[in-house]
Parts: C-alpha cells; structure tokens; sequence
C-alpha cells in the first residue's frame, strides 16, 4: 500500500477517533462523581483526558509513516 493511501486512511480513522473520544471525554466531565470531586481532581482529570488520546494514535502515525514496500532507498 503506498503512503498516500495510507494517509487518508489513517487521517479518515483519526478523525473517526478523536470525534468518539472526545464525545466520551464530554460524558464523562458531566458524570456525577466528577462534577462533585474537587477543582484540582478535576483539572488532572482534563489534563489526562486531553492528552490522553495521543497514545493510542501513535500506533496509527508510525504506520501512516511507513516508507512504501517498493520504494529504493538511494
């Protein structure tokens, strides 16, 4: 599969992720427990949430940025 298709892959199933994460992400903020936690749990929680969703798209770069099977190196 060349790069460039592997890039709009990956960029189609980015955004399909990043929608889904941060729709749970958003549900969560609004659950009972963390709406009564106090503000310094809180703000751990949004900073673990917001950077959270890079590792599991780190996977998905790497591949994204594999050099094509075919191509030589000069």
């Amino acid at each position: 599969m060349q790069r460039r298709t592997r890039k709009l892959i990956g960029a189609a199933v980015m955004v399909g992720f990043v929608l889904v994460y941060a729709l749970v992400a958003m549900a969560l903020a609004q659950s009972r427990p963390l709406r009564e936690a106090p503000g310094l749990l809180q703000g751990l929680y949004y900073v673990l949430i917001g950077l959270g969703w890079i590792l599991p798209i780190m996977p998905l770069i790497k591949w994204m940025e594999r050099e094509d099977a075919d191509s030589e190196e000069t």
